[in-house]
């Protein structure tokens, strides 16, 4: 199953990004660097917005690979799209995502052989978690470093895709809660239960 552009846009909307596409577009693929973005506020000064260096996207791509059925396809460009998307609205969240990856790295270092998660293979990444609790943890964006990984990662990436329209098919739950049905449950009359 390949996840799409479409898919992030609709996971982000889940999110309450308000007008997703219009996030993805001002955030760009060329954006991914490590230095700041500069916008301009309504006053006319010049701020820097945060974004994603491409370390921390790729981090979040080794996460999602780790937690996502290995049935996906396009799982790079679905993280990237919607992580670019939600800290394009809210520029905190790269502050947060930078500290919590920093953390994971400094962890993995020391129980691998290796500098970086995204470092780690497949089954590893999954064993760093276990490894760590943060996969019974309860999320927290404001407890300890375990709880940030479970709230700014795990949870975060999941959500995404199940509230994407292909992670919901994926599941059985193409109309998640509170999507409408489609017009054909409103153009069909009240059906009547059986009759005493």
């Amino acid at each position: 199953m390949e996840l799409t552009r479409r898919d992030a846009v609709a996971a982000l909307g889940a999110v309450g990004v308000a007008g997703g596409a219009l996030a993805l577009s001002e955030s760009g693929d060329d954006d991914a660097g490590n230095e700041d973005r500069r916008t301009t506020t309504p006053t006319g000064s010049e701020e820097e917005t945060p974004s994603l260096s491409e370390h921390e996207l790729t981090t979040a791509v080794a996460v999602a690979e780790a937690i996502y059925p290995s049935a996906l396809e396009d799982v790079e460009r679905f993280v990237t799209d919607f992580l670019r998307g939600r800290v394009a609205d809210d520029p905190d969240r790269a502050t947060e995502i930078h500290e919590t990856v920093t953390y994971l790295d400094d962890y993995v270092s020391t129980w691998y052989d290796v500098d970086a998660y995204a470092s780690l293979s497949r089954a590893n990444r999954t064993e760093a978690f276990e490894r760590m609790n943060a996969d019974t943890i309860d999320p927290d964006p404001d407890g300890g470093n375990v709880q940030r990984v479970r709230y700014y990662l795990i949870n975060d990436l999941l959500f995404a895709l199940y509230a994407s329209p292909t992670g919901g098919e994926l599941v059985g739950i193409e109309n998640p809660q509170g999507h409408p049905g489609g017009t054909t449950s409103y153009r069909r009359g009240p059906q009547s239960g059986p009759q005493n």
